[in-house]
């Protein structure tokens, strides 16, 4: 058996995003994971587009690796055939709103009668407890919820939704692997499990560090689009090219600011920003708009002064850097053709299992091997 947590064993009653994704890094990370879905339907993921083979493209990349069990959780003759898995996991992962595996009498407290050391990790949008916690809603609630949302939501006329699911990666399912390590790492030391209870929500506060700080020393919160990292002033923006193209221009520390300013021939008056930050911002898209991305991909390149063109996703999958790190050589296979391209995870390769190397699982592949 190969990786970090290699003979960890994990239940995982999650589904969509946050919980499979944190799963995925288990698996990639040697642990066996076993997904209980509904039968018939499996996993809500299954059934979105595009489709690849029997299951949606998202389905795979999230739960490649992984053993597939349909369970009727409403069915408690079925409840009791997962009795024996309850008794030998080191890890249950759900995803329910609170309160839900207590009244099909799995939650945490019946587990830990069965499994005084299992780890029982709950995800949710708002916790636990708090007068939000039954509260439905999904990323884009959350980071409004938190704040984040309101830092960068582009102008009224013209709102712009976030490139990324951040609550539930970045909120959800980071932390619930971070708190599960830390949990495996607390269980060697006293024999005890733990119930780790993830707010999506509540983690999406470290990325507001800066804005919290400002606004707590100062009594001026930031507002949209106001501050040096959102798009503010000129050292943090983006530019459009003569092409359509965007130009990335983030040279923050002085020493950049000064090669940029040098390299796009700025008016010396202008240079100083902190004398009217709209203005320098106006004239440096001026210049930025004079010319073609890929002139200014190669005067940036040169200058080395942390400005590059804003590459499509295609062409990031295509990037010699990245190619180079071996970021994209795994494949999924299980569906249709030769396979596709494995998302890459944060798993270091010395700590790494071969999940990635296993396909997706079919809904309820594993009930006959896995079942008593």
């Amino acid at each position: 058996m190969k990786g970090a947590l290699a003979g960890i064993k994990v239940l995982d009653f999650s589904t969509l995003l946050p919980g499979p994704m944190a799963t995925l890094f288990l698996a990639d990370a040697g642990a066996e994971v076993i997904k209980i879905e509904r039968p018939g339907r499996g996993d809500e993921m299954r059934s979105y587009d595009p489709k690849w083979g029997g299951s949606a493209i998202n389905f795979a990349m999230l739960n490649r690796g992984k053993k597939s069990l349909a369970v009727d959780l409403k069915d408690p003759a079925e409840i009791e055939r997962l009795a024996p898995l309850f008794r030998e996991a080191d890890i249950v992962m759900e995803q329910f709103r609170p309160g839900v595996m207590e009244r099909l009498g799995i939650g945490y407290e019946a587990l830990r009668k069965l499994n005084p050391g299992i780890i029982y990790c709950a995800i949710t949008g708002y916790g636990q407890t708090g007068p939000k916690h039954l509260a439905a809603g999904h990323d884009l609630n959350y980071i409004g919820d938190a704040g984040l949302l309101s830092l960068s939501m582009g102008p009224p006329e013209h709102p712009t939704v976030p490139p990324a699911l951040i609550a539930d990666i970045a909120g959800g399912a980071y932390p619930a692997v971070v708190n599960i390590l830390l949990a495996l790492r607390e269980r060697d030391r006293t024999g005890e499990g733990t119930f780790i209870d993830i707010s999506m929500s509540d983690s999406l506060f470290p990325f507001l560090y800066w804005a919290m700080g400002e606004g707590m020393v100062t009594g001026k919160f930031p507002g949209n689009g106001d501050s040096l990292v959102t798009g503010g002033g000129p050292r943090y923006q983006l530019y459009p090219t003569s092409d359509g193209r965007m130009v990335a221009a983030a040279p923050i520390e002085q020493k950049f600011w000064e090669t940029f300013c040098e390299t796009i021939n700025l008016d010396p008056d202008l240079r100083d920003d902190t004398r009217d930050a709209a203005k320098t911002k106006k004239a440096v898209a001026e210049i930025i708009a004079g010319r073609s991305a890929e002139y200014w991909r190669e005067t940036f390149a040169a200058a080395d002064c942390c400005c590059t063109i804003v590459k499509t996703v295609d062409e990031a999958m295509a990037d010699p850097h990245f190619k180079a790190r071996g970021l994209f050589d795994r494949r999924i296979t299980g569906g249709a053709g030769d396979g596709v391209t494995a998302l890459p995870t944060p798993i270091a390769a010395p700590l790494r299992g071969d999940a990635s190397e296993r396909p997706y699982p079919a809904l309820g592949s594993d009930n006959k091997e896995v079942l008593p």
